[in-house]
């Protein structure tokens, strides 16, 4: 079986959760560093599936990598290649299959309820459960692309995720770890403390409860991950 590529943005966004559930099922992932100037591939042949994770650049940017990663993502679509997309990753994923990505109502900064929607393909992702609370970090949003099916919202951000076929983009952060949670409110506490407001916690509140917050969270990712890694190819 080939290896799943992820797609790291910045360093501080690493696989996470996602990395660990792959290792436990015997699945092999190779990481593509495009922050460090990593090229992106520009075939799919080497992978059974793409992962992309976040990262706090805009896909309007205009930066270097975005139309190669665009350009990929729809080769692993039409391929039937399973494409994961968390946040900045999701977002990725609208662009490319013709949706848009802009400023989102409100910046979302730490713990928020999504809501699981009432359709066929949110009950094949999700199974029965119809909210859970995730960890959210990011300002912009996508739409949904031609073809897809929301899956999910939230009460400050209507597409938290979306499926198509094979393939999910979610807005919100399932592979969050405790660690992870930890460093990003360290290296962001800047950015929280300038975006105060009810959608945007301090720290002290991300970090509290932070062990049974993250248990449950890693059980949705699971789920999750269950039915992504189900699509790949184990040849």
């Amino acid at each position: 079986m080939q290896p799943v590529a992820i797609f790291r943005h910045s360093p501080t966004e690493g696989p996470g959760y996602f990395a660990t559930y792959l290792e436990r099922h015997r699945i092999d992932w190779k990481l593509v560093r495009v922050d460090a100037g990593e090229a992106v591939p520009a075939a799919v042949d080497e992978f059974s599936g793409l992962a992309f994770l976040g990262g706090p650049m805009s896909i309007n940017d205009g930066l270097p990598w975005i139309s190669a990663v665009l350009q990929l993502i729809r080769t692993a679509v039409d391929a039937d290649v399973p494409v994961l997309g968390h946040c900045l990753g999701a977002q990725l994923m609208s662009k490319a299959l013709g949706g848009t990505v802009g400023a989102n109502p409100q910046k979302e900064i730490g713990w928020g309820r999504v809501d699981v929607a009432d359709n066929e393909q949110a009950r094949a992702w999700f199974g029965d459960k119809r909210s859970f609370l995730s960890f959210h970090w990011h300002g912009e949003t996508f739409t949904i692309p031609r073809g897809a099916t929301r899956v999910a919202s939230s009460p400050h951000c209507g597409n938290q995720a979306f499926a198509l076929g094979k393939h999910l983009g979610l807005q919100c952060h399932v592979e969050m770890t405790q660690e992870m949670i930890r460093s990003w409110c360290q290296s962001g506490r800047k950015e929280i403390e300038r975006s105060a407001c009810a959608t945007v916690q301090p720290v002290s509140e991300i970090e509290s409860h932070l062990q049974p917050r993250v248990a449950v969270l890693n059980g949705v990712a699971e789920r999750l991950y269950a039915r992504w890694i189900a699509g790949l190819d184990r040849r």
